[in-house]
């Protein structure tokens, strides 16, 4: 089934505004409070504590929120992350909280942000079972995989790695994230509402799938387990025989950074 981004988080969103409106006068009281400066305890002024305003959505440690819409962070290779607060910020993606979120932080800080999630090591949960027929997980995995070269659509693994973990400094991990999220995303691309750097690579790619595609693929990608070894790839795997490479915008923001490997 394929998801408008927007009607698929909105019962998700609504939520969780109802939720933060009503700590609102926890947090003010917790402001406003005053202890003498003999019994206050330091402020641990750390990236971890600075970042727990990312975790009320994302979970604890970047973990992923339980909802399936608010993807993990951990682990995820830096400079994707650091290019997706940048696509907020500048508008290639849409959601007003992050954008309000990050608007007033510098690159450098946003670097830093994306720098500590990437290097967090978490575990992974089981996958869900898969839900979907047969014949639509081998269409998916197939996709995945193999792509279709009548069409021209290169495998998601080209891009991704050949144990879809991503490869470092800028492709992320297609494992571990859940279907309605590869599917919201997925759609995002394909109404628009999500873009990269030009060349915007996932969009050409996204363009030849149908939806029943892009349903096949988020299907297939989150019945898999997360291998033992879930970091990044250090390169992506050999192009097959007649397959061209893909070109992205984003990765020559992410190869920039300080750091990532030329």
């Amino acid at each position: 089934m394929f998801l408008n981004p927007q009607s698929a988080l909105s019962a998700s969103l609504a939520s969780r505004t109802v939720a933060l409106r009503a700590l609102a006068p926890v947090f003010a009281a917790a402001m406003l409070c005053t202890t003498p400066p003999a019994q206050a305890a330091p402020f641990e002024d750390t990236i971890a504590q600075r970042t727990m305003a990312c975790t009320a959505c994302h979970g604890p440690q970047g973990r992923a929120a339980p909802d399936g819409y608010y993807p993990r962070l951990a682990g995820k290779p830096a400079g994707y992350l650091y290019n997706q607060l940048l696509n907020f910020r500048d508008g290639r993606r849409h959601y007003n909280l992050m954008t309000q979120l990050i608007d007033p932080l510098s690159d450098a800080y946003l670097l830093e942000i994306a720098t500590y999630f990437s290097g967090l090591e978490v575990p992974y949960p089981a996958p869900p079972l898969a839900t979907m027929p047969a014949e639509v997980l081998k269409q998916g995995e197939q996709l995945v995989m193999q792509g279709d070269a009548a069409r021209q659509l290169p495998a998601c693994m080209q891009c991704h790695g050949r144990a879809m973990t991503g490869v470092a400094p800028e492709v992320p991990g297609l494992l571990g994230l859940p279907r309605d999220y590869l599917n919201s995303q997925l759609g995002a691309w394909k109404t628009g509402q999500r873009k990269a750097h030009a060349p915007d690579c996932m969009k050409a790619v996204v363009d030849k799938l149908s939806m029943e595609d892009i349903n096949a693929a988020a299907s297939w990608l989150a019945a898999q387990p997360v291998p033992a070894d879930s970091k990044p790839a250090l390169s992506p795997p050999a192009l097959p025989s007649g397959a061209q490479a893909v070109v992205c915008g984003s990765a020559a923001v992410a190869k920039a950074l300080p750091g990532a490997r030329p």
